[in-house]
């Protein structure tokens, strides 16, 4: 977010150096790079690489390192975290590199979002109209390819951009790093959405993770679930770096034309403020386990207000399962408020605003961004167990965490998914029925939020694994 890093033999003779640099949250050596006189001790964008043996990068000397990052999704057209993390990571990276951002969607109309400096927009190819959404997206990586081409680094994200990534090393020698924002094995109901073509997705990314020169894991949960669904991969060449947060951005606004916003959003949706309330905020798949949290909202007390942000379906046969229990719940209580279409920035902050916990009840989540978000916001979270979560919420400290026991299919389906649903509605009921305790944890998420998942640390450690794969090579 791969293949071979430089030639066909070191991908292989090379996989298992011991002396490579150990990145993730250390630092590197400090002989992997030197800086050039009178830079200060920081990553910027005028590292000169010791023994980097590609002759493209002696001949520019001290250039820019330039990065491409390639991805489905990128303003303005972002539906899920793997999008958010690209606008995000593209942004602080570019004080760093030359960054070159290649994304699905076609070129991006002169002034609107996205259409920055260095964004390079691809549609789908003309000739694939009617095939297999998997064959679009594959048509559209070909299209990816040749645009990468003096590279120093090619970083994927997501399978739709893997393919791209993967024969763009191949092709140019260039290093192929990917990020892992989920794991199609651990995805199997995608196959109600591609059909024949989750087959495909799964081989490109099985492919791209076999070749890739390195693999960014956003959480531990998600490392581990790498080298299990994908055993030949090296684990040294699999690192954590975490997901980001923009804290100015997502910091509780308090300016008179926020509440003022925040008065007509709530009037517009029936949102009361006088009752406790939890909001959910995500698409509406399989993996955000939304049935299971509709089916808890039954057991919440009676004056507990529920927001769901929830849309952009995978397919039309959970989109029906999702009306249904929602039907059936707005008939048996009130404030059960839905919410399908994507917010702006400032709404959807006048909807968490005027909430008390935000929900995260997935069966699969590699971390979840939009708990960093709730988090920087200052709400509670209380979320599953599973995954990246626990490394995010601080279970007592920032929210609570639901225990689940979950099938070993690849489903994440709750082995006991009524001791589930139970534990869900227990965990909510304690938090947003206690004001002061959600206040605490809300400040204590805020500060976790902070310390810990800034996006300028992020770049520094996605820099390091840039470095390390040069080196490497």
């Amino acid at each position: 977010m791969g293949v071979v890093p430089h030639t066909a033999s070191s991908a292989v003779a090379g996989a298992g150096v011991a002396n490579r640099p150990v990145v993730g949250t250390k630092p590197l050596p400090s002989d992997v790079w030197r800086l050039t006189p009178d830079e200060p001790a920081t990553p910027t964008a005028h590292f000169v690489p010791i023994g980097f043996n590609r002759a493209q990068r002696r001949e520019r000397g001290d250039a820019p390192m330039r990065v491409d990052l390639l991805t489905k999704e990128y303003p303005p057209f972002i539906y899920g975290g793997a999008g958010v993390h690209v606008n995000e990571l593209a942004k602080v990276l570019r004080p760093l590199a030359d960054v070159r951002v290649r994304a699905f969607g076609g070129p991006r109309e002169p002034g609107a979002e996205g259409a920055d400096p260095g964004v390079i927009g691809y549609p789908e190819v003309a000739e694939l109209d009617g095939a297999n959404a998997a064959v679009r997206t594959f048509g559209v990586d070909l299209e990816m390819v040749t645009g990468v081409a003096g590279a120093d680094i090619a970083h994927s994200h997501t399978w739709y951009a893997n393919l791209a990534g993967h024969l763009s090393g191949l092709l140019y020698d260039i290093p192929h790093v990917l990020s892992a924002h989920s794991l199609e094995p651990m995805r199997p109901w995608k196959a109600e959405q591609l059909g024949g073509g989750y087959a495909l997705s799964s081989w490109a990314e099985k492919q791209a993770y076999d070749g890739a020169a390195a693999v960014i894991a956003v959480s531990g949960g998600m490392r581990a679930d790498i080298l299990r669904s994908y055993p030949e991969v090296d684990p040294e060449r699999v690192k954590v770096v975490h997901n980001g947060i923009d804290l100015e951005a997502w910091a509780r606004p308090t300016d008179a034309d926020f509440e003022a916003l925040a008065e007509r959003v709530r009037t517009r949706y029936g949102i009361d403020t006088s009752r406790p309330t939890v909001v959910f905020v995500g698409r509406i798949t399989r993996q955000k386990g939304l049935p299971h949290l509709l089916r808890a909202i039954e057991q919440l007390p009676a004056e507990v207000q529920a927001i769901l942000c929830a849309g952009a379906p995978d397919t039309a046969e959970i989109k029906a399962e999702v009306d249904t229990l929602i039907e059936g719940l707005q008939a048996k209580r009130t404030g059960v408020i839905l919410i399908e279409e994507m917010l702006p920035h400032r709404e959807l902050q006048a909807v968490l605003a005027a909430s008390d916990v935000f929900v995260c009840p997935s069966v699969y989540e590699p971390l979840g961004i939009v708990n960093l978000e709730a988090m920087a916001m200052g709400l509670p979270v209380v979320g599953s167990a599973t995954g990246g979560i626990p490394e995010v919420v601080d279970d007592g400290v920032t929210g609570l965490l639901v225990p689940i026991e979950q099938v070993q299919d690849g489903t994440g389906t709750p082995t006991d998914p009524d001791r589930f649903v139970a534990d869900l509605a227990e965990r909510l009921t304690a938090l947003v029925t206690d004001q002061a305790r959600a206040r605490t944890m809300g400040a204590a998420s805020r500060r976790r939020a902070e310390e810990h998942f800034s996006w300028r640390a992020i770049a520094e450690r996605t820099m390091e694994v840039y470095r390390w794969v040069l080196r490497a090579g």
